[in-house]
């Protein structure tokens, strides 16, 4: 059994790791968590001793498997309790977040793998964000940024980088949410702005949030 501060590091050590091949800094850490960076060599050593993480000086924090495993169970919670919220008690899509991150370290696994079937073993969390199976196994799909596409190129939205309420509120005020298609019609060379054509309807849009937007090219 992990504490609720264990488990938020152990998460956030698995998004990090997502983004770096090497082993993770404590200052990264410290910096993802907003915390001390003596709290994380502190709470570092905890977990070294629970064979979560493996500490080498000059190279990082590396997840062991086992802690791989804790960590996706954490996210897969996470992400199924954003399901229901959304699914089952009408939250939006920029309400869930922090619900979810109280419900997430609900230890039963009876609970979770109840509502896994009672929402039918949904795949993608209200941001696009594949959910783990009961193994930690995660169900990966082709995506890029919108940034990256070229004019005339198209795609439907399957995700989001910045999960962030001001930000799904801003995309809510565009229209934008997931399974809409996009269209580049222009791309602007000095700021990367884009004009983009959805249902029908041209607009622009900042580099900032193209590069916010995931989009399964079709």
């Amino acid at each position: 059994m992990f504490s609720q501060s264990e488990e938020n590091y152990i998460k956030a050590m698995y998004h990090l790791t997502a983004d770096s091949k090497n082993g993770i800094s404590t200052n990264s850490i410290a910096k993802k968590l907003e915390t001390k960076a003596s709290s994380v060599t502190d709470m570092v050593k905890k977990l070294s001793d629970k064979k979560v993480v493996v500490y080498k000086k000059y190279q990082g924090v590396t997840l062991t498997d086992f802690g791989k495993k804790i960590a996706a169970n954490i996210i897969r919670k996470h992400r199924l309790w954003e399901v229901f919220l959304v699914d089952t008690l009408n939250f939006s899509w920029d309400e869930v977040h922090e619900v979810a991150e109280q419900l997430e370290h609900i230890k039963s696994p009876k609970l979770i793998n109840e509502l896994d079937a009672f929402l039918g073993y949904p795949k993608r969390d209200p941001h696009g964000d594949p959910i783990p199976d009961k193994e930690g196994n995660l169900q990966m799909i082709e995506k890029s940024l919108l940034s990256t596409l070229k004019e005339n190129e198209r795609g439907v939205c399957v995700g989001v980088d910045d999960s962030s309420s001001e930000f799904l509120r801003f995309l809510d005020k565009q229209g934008i949410s997931l399974g809409k298609e996009i269209k580049v019609l222009d791309k602007e060379p000095f700021d990367g702005s884009l004009v983009i054509e959805m249902e029908g309807k041209t607009f622009s849009v900042s580099n900032k949030i193209a590069n916010n937007l995931y989009i399964q090219k079709q």
